[in-house]
């Protein structure tokens, strides 16, 4: 049995051992870019094994939300993700000089590429097979409910408070907003897996789900994904120092490290939520993106308050009136596309969106 587990889990071996090198003999690889082989090299191998880690987290994610279905299939895997994600950001913070607007730029990374890049290319793809798809309303306006308030909240309102730096939070407004992302999320999850569970299924369009990996018990699945969580976390830490380098080394600006995670992180859903429009599964889709933004800010930014707190680091979540401006039109359209059918139409105004946001980025 145990060499059974063995052969199918090689990647967590993989993981592991390359944990152990770069923790060990292979720390400083990645300390001198001067050795541009060594250094690139090691880089470009570590990124493979964190990126075949979090695909083995989606695996096992998604073996538990078939047994289990919809909505507790999607939110596992949204939370999976997110953790993710919240370890990506933490690693960065506590990995060489203090980056005030990482937190920040990465969230607003995963809200463009989510709610623009990646929804506008699923839309397309869906409307072009489908021409109009249809999915649960009373699912999506949840979703956005939360969404709304917790972005502006988050990302618009610490421009135009007083009581800390220049767009960051004082501590009293920081513990409310804490406070407030945990009471919204916790309703949230309520509605979802309690009192409206019906809000997440679109019954007309729901088939049966694909899956040509191993099914086994819903407790095996859950250490899996668990032991591939860790390792990620663990090697997220190590990945920070090059996704550093490659931005300085770029002269790019600070917002690229933000998208480098955010892409990194989502690539896997990614691929789960475009196959699933494809599948004419829309709902589905529309639970993994608006549910990994809401899990995205709701998560994320009471860890980098404690965080920033418990490290005496300075914390900015403002956006620049730009990226208030884009972030605000993204809102609105979210809320355009999601009052009825979405078509080719809808997926290319996000995508529009999108590059307008790829493009402010370097100006």
């Amino acid at each position: 049995m145990i060499a059974k587990v063995l052969k199918m889990e090689w990647a967590l071996l993989l993981g592991l051992a390359t944990l152990a090198l770069f923790k060990g003999p292979g720390a400083t690889w990645l300390a001198d870019p001067s050795n541009a082989l060594l250094y690139w090299g090691a880089s470009a191998a570590l990124l493979s094994v964190v990126m075949l880690a979090v695909f083995c987290v989606v695996r096992h994610s998604d073996a538990l939300a078939i047994k289990l279905g919809d909505p507790y299939g999607t939110l596992i895997l949204t939370l999976a993700v997110i953790l993710l994600e919240v370890a990506m950001i933490s690693s960065v913070m506590l990995t060489g000089e203090p980056t005030p607007t990482m937190a920040r730029d990465t969230m607003f990374a995963v809200v463009m590429v989510v709610l623009n890049g990646l929804l506008g290319i699923a839309l397309i793809l869906g409307g072009l097979k489908f021409h109009t798809q249809t999915f649960n309303l009373d699912g999506a306006r949840s979703y956005l409910a939360g969404i709304v308030p917790l972005a502006l909240i988050c990302l618009v309102l610490p421009n135009f408070t007083t009581g800390g730096i220049a767009g960051g939070l004082s501590l009293p407004m920081s513990i409310l907003v804490v406070a407030l992302a945990a009471i919204l999320y916790g309703v949230f999850l309520w509605v979802q897996t309690r009192s409206h569970t019906h809000f997440f299924v679109d019954a007309d369009h729901e088939d049966e789900e694909e899956h040509h990996g191993f099914l086994g018990p819903n407790a095996f699945h859950t250490v899996m994904l668990v032991a591939y969580l860790v390792v990620v976390i663990l090697l997220a830490k190590v990945l920070a120092n090059p996704i550093d380098h490659i931005v300085s080394g770029l002269g790019a600006p600070l917002a690229l490290s933000g998208l480098i995670v955010a892409i990194i992180i989502l690539a896997p859903e990614a691929v789960g939520a475009v196959k699933a429009a494809l599948s004419n599964q829309l709902q589905r889709a529309i639970n993994l993106f608006l549910g990994s933004v809401l899990a995205s800010i709701a998560l994320t930014v009471p860890a980098v308050l404690v965080i920033a707190y418990l490290t005496d680091q300075s914390l900015i979540l403002g956006l620049a009136p730009a990226e208030m401006v884009l972030l605000g039109l993204t809102l609105l359209l979210c809320q355009v596309s999601f009052s009825g059918k979405t078509n080719v139409l809808t997926g290319t105004a996000h995508l529009a969106l999108f590059l307008v946001y790829l493009v402010m980025m370097f100006e």
